[in-house]
């Protein structure tokens, strides 16, 4: 009953998103989200996550060249990679690694570089790296169609709030052409909650990022719902991590946020004007 009810909701939620119609771009979308590369635990991801639909509403096509910003495992490089191999090109802006980078990021790069390795499923992978201070060269300057980052941001703010996100997106601006794409997936924070939750808790504020990306030179073009939420108030003992797929309380209550799934996230399409 309770997954019921939070499908209802959702879907109810969901009936505000604005959409792309639908044509052959999405058509290769859709191949693309069912490719053989896609393990069944990937895919059980879908249902929170609707990589078609948002990929499309960004406005995604084969013959484009995407940067997507820190890929970690490869999530959406199982769909990406397959969609733009053959007409277009798919740059990986992965973690950038220096002494003081922690084993994490040091493992998740050595194991996208792995994955992408030359006889690889993946071979044509091209990997340069991203910092919001460190490492701003993500793609040459003015070559990209469209930059994506899927629930990133909150990373570079807990690093060095607003000056790293603007930072960050300036990169992304000079490295897209103009009328280029900045895609925005991220854990979204309610406007009334303090701005200190954002520190610690994994959640930002839509009004935030808005700006941010104003700051560097963006034009908000559009905003959908539909990896919207609203079973997830964003107030949770270990923050966004406490839900799905993290689960950092354990058993603990598990069937409560397993009820509740992945986080309530905004969708943001920017552009950088012609």
């Amino acid at each position: 009953m309770k997954n019921t009810i939070r499908v209802i909701a959702a879907s109810l939620f969901a009936a505000t998103t604005v959409m792309a119609p639908i044509n052959a771009n999405a058509d290769a979308v859709l191949d693309a989200a069912k490719n053989a590369l896609r393990s069944d635990d990937a895919k059980a991801r879908d249902e929170y996550r609707h990589p078609q639909q948002t990929l499309r509403f960004f406005g995604i096509k084969p013959d484009m060249t995407v940067v997507e910003i820190w890929p970690g495992g490869g999530w959406y490089t199982d769909i990406l990679f397959p969609l733009l191999a053959k007409e277009g090109n798919y740059i990986a802006a992965h973690f950038y690694i220096d002494d003081e980078s922690g084993d994490y990021y040091k493992r998740s790069l050595a194991s996208f570089q792995q994955k992408t390795q030359d006889g690889s499923p993946y071979e044509g992978v091209t990997i340069t790296a991203f910092h919001p201070q460190k490492a701003l060269a993500i793609a040459p300057e003015g070559s990209a169609d469209a930059v994506l980052t899927f629930r990133n941001i909150h990373n570079w703010y807990m690093g060095g709030e607003r000056d790293a996100v603007v930072s960050a997106f300036s990169s992304f601006y000079k490295a897209l052409k103009p009328g280029g794409i900045l895609g925005v997936v991220e854990h979204q924070l309610p406007e009334t909650a303090a701005d200190e939750n954002m520190k610690s808790s994994g959640y930002m504020k839509k009004s935030f990022v808005i700006d941010a990306a104003k700051a560097a030179g963006f034009e908000l073009a559009a905003e959908s719902a539909v990896n919207a939420n609203p079973l997830d108030t964003a107030d949770h003992p270990r923050g966004v991590w406490t839900l799905p797929p993290s689960l950092r309380l354990g058993q603990k209550d598990q069937e409560k946020y397993m009820a509740i799934g992945e986080s309530n996230r905004m969708t943001l399409k920017f552009v950088k004007p012609e």
